[in-house]
């Protein structure tokens, strides 16, 4: 593919449009910038020459243009000699000069013309390519942030997680033993202040049954 040809897909492609069919759009990104970039560095040197074709192209016109005045001022010089057959042939001469020049101002024209296309799509690549830059730093934080998300939505979906807190529950059950085991413990082994408490709580209701009972038979 030539310069230009990829040149101009680069300008008339449509970034969003290809990051869009891309399998990896951070990838993708860094191959267009790539691309850009090389292609810039091929028609700036491409610009380069142009430019130094034009400066040639005027640099023989002007000599063409010179000697057509020159071959003009022989031509005068022999007429005035009485000598018109070198003014005939200077005149020839003199339109073999001036037809050559008009040639390569035909030439100058177009190159110009050239020159100007190419500075116009060099300013269209690089806004692409500043473009492309700025995007790629989002891309690439964008790709790590989602791919981060995914390994933990993948490991909280996974068995071992799973496998996990089903240890856990297992875990708590033999806790809940083990607790079960120390209160039997304390429910079989009364102390004596325990003990003299429950005597004292038996009294009060002895006391408080006779009460009941005597104060239903005055009734």
């Amino acid at each position: 593919m030539g310069i230009f040809s990829r040149f101009t897909d680069i300008i008339n492609s449509n970034i969003n449009s290809i990051l869009d069919k891309a399998e990896d759009p951070a990838k993708m990104v860094r191959l267009i910038i790539q691309e850009m970039e090389d292609t810039l560095v091929e028609v700036r040197s491409s610009s380069a020459k142009t430019l130094a074709d034009k400066k040639e192209l005027s640099r023989r016109v002007t000599r063409f243009e010179n000697e057509a005045q020159q071959w003009q001022e022989k031509a005068e010089l022999a007429l005035s000699k009485d000598r018109e057959d070198l003014a005939r042939a200077a005149l020839v001469e003199k339109k073999k000069s001036t037809s050559n020049a008009e040639t390569l101002l035909q030439e100058l024209a177009q190159t110009e013309e050239h020159i100007l296309k190419l500075q116009d799509e060099i300013s269209q690549l690089q806004d692409k390519l500043a473009d492309a830059k700025a995007r790629q730093k989002t891309i690439i934080m964008r790709e790590k942030t989602v791919n981060s998300r995914l390994k933990i939505k993948k490991n909280i979906e996974s068995n071992k997680v799973n496998d996990a807190l089903s240890r856990f529950d297992s875990y708590e059950r033999k806790i809940d033993d083990i607790e079960g085991q120390v209160e039997s413990y304390d429910l079989a082994s009364k102390s004596l202040a325990d003990e003299i408490s429950e005597l004292e709580a038996d009294d009060k209701v002895d006391d408080e049954l006779a009460s009941l009972k005597e104060k239903m038979k005055n009734s």
